[in-house]
């Protein structure tokens, strides 16, 4: 077996995707018509030559015009529908899915529309494909902290269905300092915290989001290079990246693949994950952010093998469940 065979074969779990980030072309133009939204790109093709973006504001507003058709509880289902078949194609047994729900509250979509749409889809093709998995709702650090706790409270009755909460979109002049108050009241109500930080943003921003919002994980994380206390710590506290290599390079975070720093982040022991980030936007799914990898910086079988443990092992799956796929996948 080629390590390219392993890569699309091995079981993996994923941990870093946005659920809009998954809004294929066809189905954002299929979704537009079935809710009679006008769209400004007049075709597929015409849509897909706008994803040529320069950095994560270009990419965000692309992003937010896109989320901006889904309307109702079937878009939802729908769209995530979707996610889990390419999911499953690409040996991912376990996903933590990120959902932003302020992108359609405040467009007047109740949040239970969205939460609805998501959860039924999880359920009913999660078990039809034999895919576990989690929800975390994301703030928008755009906005302002008090909007996030309103959205917290909005939440909270739904919490049996949410595993952590989150924080995306526009990171640099956002530090996640700035919404600690959010994330002390989240932890208070059982709920699990992560964070976007030291993708655009400095390093401090990692230090923030360990030591501010108390996060499990880091997603992105890859400037905490520059910074080698941080690294250390990440590998003494055992911190995971949810690292998106295609996302990286499409957002010219990096200039090429060939100058992604995740193979020496996994050399130098940080729990480093590989993850799709926003799919339909930036290239492919998680095989296709492997395989990119690979074929750029040459991973070995044991990398490969690594990085798929390391997605396991820093999931919130519980410590049984953990064993238990290891065991049963051999990794």
């Amino acid at each position: 077996m080629t390590v390219e065979d392993l890569i699309r074969t091995i079981p993996k779990a994923e941990l870093h995707m946005h659920i809009e980030g998954s809004l294929e072309p066809e189905m954002m133009f299929s979704i537009a018509q079935r809710n009679g939204v006008a769209l400004r790109y007049r075709s597929v093709d015409e849509l897909v030559l706008a994803y040529d973006f320069t950095d994560l504001e270009s990419f965000l507003s692309i992003y937010y015009y896109g989320a901006s058709v889904l309307r109702e509880e079937q878009d939802f289902y729908d769209m995530t529908h979707d996610y889990l078949h390419h999911a499953a194609a690409d040996g991912v047994r376990h996903a933590e899915i990120f959902f932003d729900p302020q992108t359609h509250t405040r467009r007047g979509v109740p949040f239970a529309t969205v939460i609805e749409g998501i959860d039924g889809a999880l359920k009913d093709v999660g078990r039809e494909l034999g895919i576990s998995t989690k929800l975390i709702l994301c703030f928008l650090r755009h906005l302002s902290a008090e909007e996030a706790m309103k959205t917290l409270e909005e939440a909270l009755p739904f919490r049996d269905r949410i595993v952590a909460v989150g924080l995306d979109s526009s990171e640099v002049g956002n530090p996640p300092s700035k919404f600690a108050s959010v994330f002390a009241r989240a932890r208070s109500e059982g709920l699990l915290t992560v964070a976007h930080a030291g993708e655009e943003g400095p390093p401090s921003y990692i230090r923030e989001a360990l030591d501010l919002l108390g996060v499990s994980r880091i997603d992105h994380g890859v400037r905490c290079l520059e910074d080698p206390a941080l690294v250390a710590e990440l590998v003494s506290r055992r911190v995971p990246l949810t690292v998106c290599p295609l996302s990286n390079v499409k957002l010219r975070v990096f200039r090429s693949m060939k100058e992604h720093n995740v193979r020496e982040l996994l050399r130098r022991g940080v729990r480093v994950t590989i993850n799709s980030d926003d799919p339909a936007y930036f290239g492919g799914y998680v095989v296709d952010n492997f395989l990119a990898v690979h074929r750029a910086l040459v991973l070995t079988e044991d990398e490969v093998r690594q990085l798929a443990r390391n997605s396991f092992e820093a999931s919130f799956l519980s410590e049984d469940e953990k064993k238990r796929l290891s065991t049963d996948h051999r990794l």
